[in-house]
C-alpha cells in the first residue's frame, strides 16, 4: 500500500462500521432499560428504520433487543470498547488519522483503541501519540 489508499480505506470504513456495531452492542448492555430496545417480540416500528415502540405505546427504542444481547441464563456480550490492530507504519497511520475528523475525535476521545505493531513493539495511540508496550523476548 505504497500510498496508503487502501490504509485509509480501512481506517475510515470497516474500522468505523465496527465501531458503530460493538457501539450498539457495549449500550445495550450496559444499559439495557434506556439504550436497548426492550423485547424484540412486543416491537412496533417507526417510519420504516427510524427505531421501534415496545408494545402499544412509550418511549422510541433505537438499540438493541433483549433477545440479541441475553441467552435466557445470562449476557452474552462483554461491553468493551474496540480495540483495532494495525500493522502499518506510524506515519500513515498519523496521516489517515488527521486527514479524516470523526476517525481522530474517535480515538483521541477514547470511544475505540488503536495499537500499530512496529517492528520491535506494539504501540497503542493514546491523544496524538504512540505508547509502547514493551514485548520483550524470553
Amino acid at each position: 500500500d505504497p500510498d496508503g489508499s487502501v490504509l485509509e480505506l480501512l481506517m475510515t470504513a470497516p474500522m468505523l462500521v465496527t465501531h458503530w456495531i460493538n457501539w450498539q452492542y457495549h449500550a445495550s448492555t450496559c444499559d439495557p432499560g434506556r439504550l436497548g430496545s426492550g423485547n424484540k417480540l412486543l416491537h412496533n416500528v417507526v417510519g420504516g428504520h427510524i427505531g421501534v415502540f415496545e408494545g402499544n405505546g412509550g418511549d422510541l427504542r433505537i438499540g438493541l433487543s433483549k433477545q440479541s444481547l441475553h441467552d435466557g441464563a445470562g449476557w452474552v456480550h462483554e461491553p468493551l470498547r474496540l480495540t483495532v490492530v494495525i500493522d502499518a507504519p506510524q506515519r500513515a497511520i498519523e496521516h489517515v488519522i488527521a486527514q479524516h475528523d470523526v476517525v481522530r475525535q474517535l480515538l483521541d476521545n477514547g470511544w475505540l483503541h488503536l495499537w500499530r505493531f512496529d517492528d520491535a513493539q506494539l504501540q497503542r495511540y493514546a491523544g496524538g501519540s504512540w505508547l509502547a508496550l514493551g514485548l520483550d523476548e524470553a
